[in-house]
């Protein structure tokens, strides 16, 4: 049994449609500040392997903005939390490079090993907020070949093409080696 650690009710619905048997934790733990997610990743697989054990799944993501150098990236929670989607629309505005990605790291622990899977989906950044499906920064996140947003996706539909449906699969089929 893998049990994915998150506070996220969201996050975890998404995962699961991928992976059924998957069990939610919710527990606090700290979520150290770092340049990369993959460093936030590992820094709490650590932490928890020795707190809970078992198989752990836990999930970083960010969304970096090309013309913000990168902004909000591994900052993109607490970000969304203060400014939110019209916090970034503001900084948006006027700016016509609206390339953007998001990028998902799902860590691993089994065995006490820690492995990382990398999901990542390239798009824009919309010019208003569209749609109520989804969480976070779906409402202004077009995916690239797409001229809908996120949130005017179903979960089935995002999860084909997302960041985290991508990091998923690969997190779906590295169980299946190790079952």
């Amino acid at each position: 049994m893998f049990k994915l650690v998150t506070h996220n009710i969201k996050k975890y619905e998404e995962i699961k449609k991928i992976i059924p048997s998957l069990e939610m934790v919710e527990l606090e733990y700290p979520e150290i500040q770092a340049d990369t997610l993959e460093e936030v990743v590992e820094f709490s697989l650590n932490y928890l392997g020795e707190k809970i054990g078992g198989n752990i799944i836990i999930d970083d993501s960010g969304l970096f903005i090309e013309a913000l150098n990168g902004f909000p990236g591994v900052y993109s929670a607490y970000v969304f939390k203060t400014i939110g989607n019209k916090g970034i629309l503001r900084l948006m505005e006027g700016i016509k490079n609206r390339r953007a990605y998001f990028k998902t790291v799902i860590g691993v622990r089994v065995d006490g090993y820690n492995y990382k899977l990398v999901g990542i989906c390239h798009g824009e950044i919309a010019m208003s907020e569209r749609g109520t499906n989804g969480f976070g920064y779906d409402p202004i996140f077009v995916p690239e070949g797409y001229d809908r947003t996120f949130a005017e996706m179903s979960t089935d539909e995002k999860n084909r093409i997302s960041h985290r449906g991508k990091a998923t699969r690969k997190l779906a089929a590295f169980i299946s080696r190790i079952a």
